[in-house]
This record gives structure tokens, C-alpha cells and sequence, in this order.
């Protein structure tokens, strides 16, 4: 709509909604028919030096702006365009008809400025919905662009930096945002859900003025789902420029606001002394009105914006995928179906029948059979739905109802595949390479290059000795991208399972995906280590799981984030102090072994963590007498494992006087075990068998363990879950203990068929754990036993070979032997049916 404005006709305001198909496609139409002299956008003006890479044939959409902070790397904000974004098809109808384009919303440099992200104050969650929340379409509009926040308030409910620094506290909305958010358990979306019970959607007014009762569709059927002729498009730009003129009538918008649609109109200003022809601008519908009209004078909107604080910024274009616009990821200004307005945008002619003849393709790349008769009833179903519900088109929620009834069965996993693989799909953005890279991005490359780490698709095999610098330095490198989630490199189990300490295997291979999380990585600082430090932080904030805080300490020393590491440990003690559950606390003593071990060799001071092993033992030995008995199956199966992982990092551990006093607590809390009654079979063969490797009991005493509980009034049930628990884990105690063999030799001889029977799961589980080769060790030392009890079972020998010449009978039995002598005899003789 043109302005009534001492400019007359030469101002032209396009109301959009940001990331709309149906909008950017007007605004495409709309400036092919005024052809302006200059075009406006609604963007942070600090960015017009790149724009002219938006005609970069290397620039494919999605993609955004990114604005961070030299100084300050982990405050950062960004701003996403996909193709169907309104402000994109601007700026691509300026590049394409040699129009000049700027932005004119507040510079990011007073986006910037409201983030105080401190360095210690690593617990702001920084998953999204901060860093998105900052973006300007998402401080802008939330308001007809993203129809669920207060309109005259978007700002300061949308974005956090606009809301805590721009304002200044000059308006009561971000203290009431601020308090919203700090309550506990409440989430963003529930933040602004409450924000918009206060004061009123505008776009939920006018839907429901048409009868609509979801604001979503009301605006797809209007705006997204029309087909206008070109002659028409300015038309609907007036009448939303009208609409939004009736809603804010006689309201006050934000301290925020108001000074950022006063520097849009100083930009404008300076564009119409610039230029003789029409200008038009692009923003979000609900900063038409402010716009258009008679326009406030120039210098009361000089006083407005004068004071603003400032901080320096660095932008540069970014790769962007469609997942990150959708509105679960956080972004404000999201989508729920990028991926269906991408299909809007594309793909005008027979929209439906395309669309499910792609969802037909993604149900059968996941093997369910789906015709082109399953298409052409969907088709007809989405389309009788519409007629039914009165929408000029059939939107997304019929085709989708359509799709899951017909093609899926109204299976909600098939239905599910739709939606992730199309409704929001996966497309990636790219940028061209001669622009300014992501700041994390370059970091990874130059550190790379530092460390003489090649970037290539190839896989190759990378063995380290932390002995030396450089392989200390990449161990600390491919750990932190580790963190970050970027999965160039994985190491392999023997740092975990050995025992030394001064060697890791990686393996490398660079894929295009990791572009991907490159970006997603970018949310947590604009260098590696800034970047792991944040998110590891994050991962171990307060009231997170204790098993996780002590992986994130073993990894913050794998990783070298010193800064990461005295809130990580204030985690731990904040959560081991509150932990009570002895098997969670057993499991969290090996990563800190683990830790302190590597602190050893990469010189980290790990003092502390042994002071929080020793707490730990002490809690767990005081618990475990309690926590043992009465356990079922499944319980004495977990615990069995956390004594095997809490044994064996104590064994670790006890080289220094804390670690010895902590070995020599932890045994004498076995030794408590040891004979009680009510403790699973599972768990008491387990602790007779540790307190065997511990040397607490000796091998005669061990034996005679075993022999009583394979002894006469155990269920046989019973009596194999305590040989489970005995000898799992290695079968070498069998091969090379000829009494504990002969133990088990006999238990097995005297058992009946059934008892046979019940037992013989249990001991195929337990077998079945050894290697090969020690089966086999087992095999020829039972066939050695006086009487070869287990070859006439068919026990343990069952895997042995022939004779191997150490005095061992392998005797046949004819009478079994006869039925297989007559079988193979009729098969030799046989002739054949046409032979004769």
C-alpha cells in the first residue's frame, strides 16, 4: 500500500508474514508491478555489505545472518531466509533487476548488546531458543508473521536481546518476560503462551472475526493458499496494511518497538533523498501502520533512537537447513512445515497430486507399499475435506489426514515418516566461498590446519601418543568437536576398556552432513573452544543426572576446557549430595577414575576429583548392604554390573593413599555381602568372585563357596544364577581351576532332566559370554576330569574337539551311531529314479 506521507505516492509498504509462500509470492508479483527505484527489508542495518551475495550463484537458500560479537564469541543471533521467505524473494527481485537493497531495522550491533552471556553463566540454556529468540524476525513479528505473541509487544516477547538491552528497562514488558521465564519448570512456549493470555493476538482477532477458531489457518487460507492475479497483489497489501491500522488503534507498542520502527523510518527517509522513484519496503505486516501515513517527524524519531547502547558485530552468511526454521527447534518465528511451503512456493500447478506423489515416495523408501491408486484416493480425500471444512484449497492438514488415512492405514510411525522427511524435510543451504565463513567454521579449519589434521571424504586411521605435543593437541581438538556434536572423528573402545592411558585410535572422514552440525554447533560460540565449553557446561548444569555430570567431568579433561571445569565440579557436588541411589552412584565412580587417570597424563590437576572418588565409596559402601537384598532378576543384574565397573576403577584408583583407603572401604562392604542369605544368587556369586580377585578370600575358600551353593536344597534356577554370577566375564577361571571345574563338572552330572532343563539358559548366557578360544580351553580340560562326567552330560564339554592325545576318550556310542550309519548308507547307494 502507498503511504499518505509528504512522499506521496513514492512509498510502498509490503506487509508480509516472515518464511510465508503466499507472501513472498505477492511481494515477488507486487514489486514486478511497481518496478522501485530502491527496496527495503526488514533486517539489521549494519548488514547491507553483504547483501550483494545474496545474487551469488553460490548462495542457495536456506540460509542466514549471523551476527556475534568479536569479543565476546558465545553472544550471537541470527537471522534465517529459506526461498519462500518473503524478505528473500526481495532481496533476490533487487539483485536480478540491479536495484539497490538495504536493511533498515536496528543494526545488530543493539541487537548484540542485551546479551549478557558471562562466562561463568554457562547454565542459560543456549539450545535455541535463545540464540533464535534474538533473531529479527523472531523479535519482529511475532505478530502477523508469527501469529501466537502479543503484537504490540513481539519484541520484547520474542527476543531476549532486544527485550534486555535495547529496552533498558524503559518498558514494564521485558521485566514481566523475564519473570515468565524464570519460573521454574516453564518452558519458552509455555512463557509466551502466558505472555499471550495477557494481551491479545491480533491475528487471532481477525480469524476469529472470519469464524476461524486457528489463526494458522485463517492466514494459509487468506494469504498462503491464494492465487491472485499480479493486478490484485496490491489490493491485499492494503487491506493488511488496514487491518493491522484497526488493531493497533489506540495502543502503545514497546519501548522496543517503538525505536525500531523509528530507525525504519529514518533509513526510509534517507532513501527517499537518495532516490527519485518509488522505494518500496518489505517488513512484517504489523509495522505497516507505523509506516504508512503522516510519519512522526524526523526529529522526534532521532530522539528516540539517541543512546541506544552499542556493541561491536561481526556478520557473515551462513548454511541454514529447514529443520533449523521449524518452531520446534526453538526459533521463534518458526514453522511447523518448512518443507510443505517450500512444496507451495515451488510448485504452483497441481500442488496437491504433486505433493502426495511424494509422499508416496517416502513411505516406499521405507518399504511400505503404497500405489498410484493410494494416490489418486488421497487425493480425492484431501481435496472432499476442504469442500467439507469450506477452504478454498486443501492445506496441510487435510492432505495430511488424506495421507495418513489412505497410504499409511492411519499408522501414526508411517504418518510420522511424512512429517520428518517432507512436512519439514532436511534442506541445506550453501554459501558461496568467497564469503566470510562461519566464524566456527573457519576456527575448525585453521585449527585443522594447525595440527596438520587433513579435511577429506577418505577414511583413515589415526594413532596418537599424548606423549607428544602434537598428538596431544589433536586428542584435545577431536574431543572437543566431540562435544560439540561434530562427528569428524571417532575414537575407538580401547581408551575406555585399556588400561594405558598414553595411546587413542581415531578414525577420520569428513562427510557434507557435517556442515550441518558445524551450524548447530555455532549456537554455543564462534570458536571450538568457547563453543565446547558452553555446551559442556550446559550438559552438567545443576539438577542434571549425576551419571551425566561425571561424563561431563571426564570429558572436560579430555578436552582441556579448563574454564568448563569448576562449574562442572560444582555440579557434581551439588548432585552427588543429593544422589541416593547406590547403583547411580557406583556408576558414576568410573568416569571420575577415568578422568583422574587422564588428568595424569595430559598434566591436569585432578585433586579434587579424588576427594569426590573417596566421598563417593564412602556413600556407596554405607548404602550397599541395604541396596543388595531382596533385588529381582533385572535389579541384581544392574548391580552386578555397577560392582563390576566400581571394582574395577577402585583397582585403578588405588595407587595414591586416598585411592588405597577407598580399595580397602569397597572390600570390606563385599565382605558384608558374603554369605547373606537374602542377596541374589547373581549378586552373591559375583562378590565371592571379586572378593576372589581381591585376594580377601583364597582360592581354597572360593572353591568351597562354590561348592556350597551348587549343593543339595537350591533350586537349580538358583544355583546357575550364582555360577552366572561367579564366572561371567572370563572363562579362563574354569580352564585353569580344575577343583572349581570339577565342582561344576559334578553339579551338573547329579542333575535330573528338568533340572537340567531349567538351568541350561542361564549356563548357555553365561558360556556364551566367553571367547572361542576359551571354550574351548574349558572343553579339553573337562574332557581330563576323573570320569568325564560333562562329555556324558553334554555340559560344558559340549564344544570339545577329538582326542588331542592328552589321554582323553572320545568314545562312540554304536547304538546312537547305528541310525546315522543307515542314513548315510541309502543316501551313497541310492540310484535314481530314472536310472532304472
Amino acid at each position: 500500500m502507498t503511504t499518505g506521507s509528504p512522499a506521496g505516492e513514492r512509498v510502498s509498504v509490503l506487509g508480509i508474514r516472515h518464511h510465508g509462500p503466499g507472501s513472498a509470492r505477492s511481494v515477488a508479483a507486487e514489486l514486478d508491478r511497481l518496478r522501485p527505484s530502491a527496496v527495503l527489508i526488514e533486517g539489521p542495518a549494519d548488514a547491507d555489505p553483504l547483501l550483494a551475495l545474496a545474487a551469488d550463484p553460490g548462495m542457495v537458500p536456506p540460509v542466514a545472518l549471523l551476527a556475534y560479537a568479536p569479543e565476546a564469541p558465545r553472544v550471537s543471533a541470527f537471522w534465517p531466509f529459506a526461498v519462500f521467505s518473503p524478505e528473500w524473494q526481495a532481496l533476490a527481485w533487487a539483485a536480478a533487476n540491479g536495484v539497490p537493497a538495504r536493511f533498515c531495522d536496528l543494526p545488530a550491533g543493539m541487537v548484540l548488546v542485551g546479551q549478557h552471556h558471562d562466562a561463568d553463566d554457562h547454565n542459560a540454556d543456549r539450545s535455541d531458543a535463545d540464540s533464535h529468540a534474538s533473531d529479527s524476525h523472531d523479535a519482529d513479528d511475532h505478530n502477523a508473521d508469527d501469529h501466537n505473541a502479543d503484537r504490540s509487544d513481539a519484541d520484547s516477547h520474542a527476543s531476549d536481546s532486544h527485550d534486555a538491552d535495547i529496552d533498558n528497562g524503559a518498558d514494564a514488558a521485558p521485566e514481566r518476560n523475564a519473570q515468565v521465564r524464570e519460573q521454574a519448570g516453564l518452558t519458552r512456549e509455555r512463557a509466551l503462551a502466558m505472555l499471550a493470555e495477557v494481551e491479545p493476538d491480533p491475528i487471532g482477532q481477525l480469524a476469529a472475526a472470519a469464524g476461524y477458531d486457528d489463526p494458522e489457518r485463517w492466514w494459509e487460507d487468506v494469504i498462503e493458499a491464494r492465487a491472485e492475479s499480479p493486478e490484485q497483489e496490491g489490493a491485499v497489501f492494503a487491506a493488511i496494511g488496514e487491518a493491522m491500522a484497526e488493531l493497533r488503534a489506540g495502543r502503545t507498542g514497546s519501548a522496543v518497538e517503538q525505536r525500531r520502527e523509528a530507525h525504519m523510518r529514518q533509513v526510509l527517509r534517507a532513501t527517499l533523498k537518495e532516490t527519485t522513484g518509488t522505494v518500496a519496503v518489505v517488513c512484517g505486516a504489523w509495522h505497516v501502520p507505523a509506516l504508512t501515513g503522516p510519519l512522526p517527524s524526523a526529529s522526534k524519531d532521532a530522539a528516540l533512537l539517541r543512546g541506544i547502547p552499542k556493541r561491536k558485530a561481526a556478520l557473515a552468511w551462513v548454511p541454514w537447513t529447514h529443520s533449523r526454521l521449524a518452531s520446534a527447534s526453538g526459533y521463534g518465528a518458526g514453522i511447523t512445515s518448512p518443507g510443505w511451503y517450500q512444496h507451495l512456493f515451488t510448485v504452483p500447478d497441481q500442488t496437491i497430486v504433486r505433493w502426495l506423489t511424494r509422499v508416496a515416495g517416502v513411505l516406499r523408501g521405507h518399504d511400505l507399499p503404497v500405489s498410484s491408486a493410494h494416490i489418486i484416493e488421497s487425493v480425492r480425500l484431501a481435496e472432499t475435506l476442504a469442500v467439507m471444512r469450506g477452504r478454498p484449497l486443501a492445506g496441510l492438514a487435510e492432505v495430511s489426514e488424506a495421507a495418513k488415512s489412505v497410504m499409511c492405514d492411519g499408522d501414526d510411525l508411517a504418518a510420522a515418516f511424512v512429517t520428518r522427511d517432507l512436512v519439514v524435510g532436511e534442506a541445506l543451504g550453501a554459501v558461496p566461498d568467497g564469503a566470510p565463513p562461519v566464524p566456527l567454521d573457519a576456527d575448525l579449519r585453521a585449527r585443522a590446519r594447525a595440527l596438520k589434521l587433513k579435511i577429506e571424504p577418505l577414511t583413515r586411521t589415526l594413532a596418537l601418543d599424548l606423549r607428544k605435543d602434537t598428538d596431544r593437541g589433536r586428542s584435545v581438538f577431536l574431543h572437543r568437536l566431540g562435544v560439540l556434536g561434530i562427528g569428524w572423528g571417532e575414537i575407538t573402545d580401547d581408551l575406555v576398556r585399556g588400561t594405558g592411558t598414553f595411546h587413542e585410535t581415531w578414525t577420520l572422514r569428513w562427510r557434507p552432513e557435517l556442515a550441518v552440525e558445524i551450524i548447530d554447533a555455532a549456537l554455543w560460540g564462534t570458536t571450538v573452544e568457547s563453543a565446547a565449553t558452553a555446551r559442556i557446561v550446559s550438559v552438567a548444569s545443576p539438577g542434571a543426572p549425576l551419571a551425566d555430570i561425571t561424563r561431563a567431568v571426564e570429558r572436560v579433561l579430555l578436552a582441556d576446557l579448563s574454564e568448563a571445569l569448576a562449574p562442572v565440579l560444582r555440579a557434581l557436588d551439588a548432585s552427588a549430595a543429593t544422589e541416593s541411589d547406590v547403583t547411580r552412584l557406583m556408576a558414576a565412580v568410573p568416569a571420575l577414575v577415568r578422568a583422574i587417570r587422564y588428568g595424569d597424563v595430559r598434566g591436569t590437576a585432578t585433586g579434587a576429583l579424588s576427594a569426590v572418588v573417596d566421598a563417593l565409596t564412602v556413600r556407596v559402601c554405607a548404602g550397599l548392604p541395604a541396596a543388595a537384598g531382596g533385588l529381582a532378576d533385572d535389579a541384581a543384574s544392574v548391580l552386578r554390573a555397577s560392582l563390576d565397573g566400581m571394582h574395577a576403577a577402585l583397582g585403578l584408583h588405588a595407587q595414591g593413599v586416598l585411592g588405597r583407603q577407598a580399595r580397602a572401604r569397597w572390600m570390606t562392604a563385599l565382605s558384608g555381602l558374603d554369605g547373606r542369605r537374602d542377596v541374589h544368587g547373581l549378586v552373591a556369586g559375583r562378590v565371592v568372585r571379586l572378593l576372589a580377585d581381591g585376594e580377601v578370600l583364597s582360592p581354597q575358600e572360593a572353591a568351597a563357596r562354590f561348592a556350597a551353593a551348587l549343593s543339595v536344597g537350591v533350586q537349580a534356577a538358583d544355583k546357575a544364577q550364582w555360577a552366572e554370577g561367579f564366572l561371567s566375564g572370563s572363562g579362563l577361571l574354569l580352564a585353569h581351576d580344575r577343583d572349581l571345574l570339577a565342582i561344576l563338572d559334578g553339579w551338573l552330572a547329579s542333575l535330573s532332566a528338568q533340572e537340567f532343563l531349567d538351568a541350561l539358559p542361564l549356563l548357555r548366557r553365561t558360556f556364551g559370554e566367553f571367547a572361542e578360544p576359551e571354550r574351548s580351553s574349558i572343553g579339553r580340560a573337562a574332557r581330563q576330569l576323573p570320569g568325564g562326567a560333562s562329555q556324558r552330560r553334554g555340559g560344558v564339554a559340549s564344544g570339545a574337539e577329538g582326542s588331542d592325545g592328552t589321554g582323553g576318550a572320545n568314545e562312540i556310542d554304536a547304538e546312537r551311531a547305528a541310525g546315522v550309519l543307515r542314513t548315510v548308507a541309502m543316501i551313497l547307494t541310492a540310484t535314481p529314479e530314472g536310472a532304472r
